[in-house]
């Protein structure tokens, strides 16, 4: 069987890469490439890939929430998650998002390889180190009854994204679809969600909750 797979990754040079050592591979069929989050969504829905091989920081729409996203709209794609970045916050979150699996960029693609099948064939892969990062992260996660403090939406935290890698309320509207006016709504009430006072406050919030990057932000001002 043809494992078609969709690499979602703003690195054009580690995604080409992944594409030539994939096309080696005899079951392995690489029908797209994406560069933002938003794309990767866009292509699944077009090319419905049997795996979705997804960076987890990418500027528009991150991974996780393209993540959540595909697996509401196309359940039958697999996310496999291949990161630089490993700690609990971006690891968990994946996870919880609906990804099947979870790799490090730093990872042999003998082992990309491999992670690529166990979760096509409807399996979860984590790498070693991964899997002692998430048995850390649920055995030191408080109680579900504790306060986990605010909920942001699906469409607030995608304008939250890119309020904070700098783009204006016009060129929201325009990517999103939607009126200036609605922009502002949702700032405005992600600044009383969160008892923030400003963008600021709010571009703070993004990073610590891994929601953008400093390399995004940086790219993007």
């Amino acid at each position: 069987m043809t494992i078609r797979i969709l690499i979602a990754d703003n690195h054009t040079l580690f995604s080409e890469g992944l594409r030539s050592l994939a096309s080696q591979q005899a079951d392995f069929e690489v029908v797209g490439e994406a560069r933002n989050g938003r794309d990767a969504l866009v292509q699944t829905r077009e090319l419905c890939p049997d795996v979705v091989l997804m960076d987890v920081v990418m500027p528009e729409l991150n991974g996780l929430e393209a993540t959540r996203q595909i697996r509401q709209e196309s359940p039958g794609t697999r996310v496999l998650a291949l990161s630089m970045h490993i700690d609990k916050r971006y690891v968990l979150g994946m996870l919880e998002a609906g990804a099947t699996g979870y790799l490090a960029k730093e990872a042999p693609f003998e082992e990309v390889a491999r992670a690529l099948r166990v979760v096509a064939s409807g399996q979860v892969y984590l790498a070693p180190s991964i899997a002692g990062v998430v048995v850390e992260g649920v055995t030191r996660r408080p109680p579900v009854a504790a306060s986990t403090g605010p909920e942001l939406s699906q469409r607030e935290r995608e304008v939250l994204q890119l309020l904070a890698e700098g783009k204006s309320a016009r060129a929201i509207s325009r990517q999103l679809h939607i009126s200036i006016k609605t922009v502002e709504t949702h700032r405005r009430n992600m600044l009383k969600k969160l008892g923030l006072d400003n963008v600021a406050e709010l571009v703070r919030y993004a990073l610590k909750e891994g929601i953008t990057s400093l390399d995004e932000i940086g790219t993007r001002r």
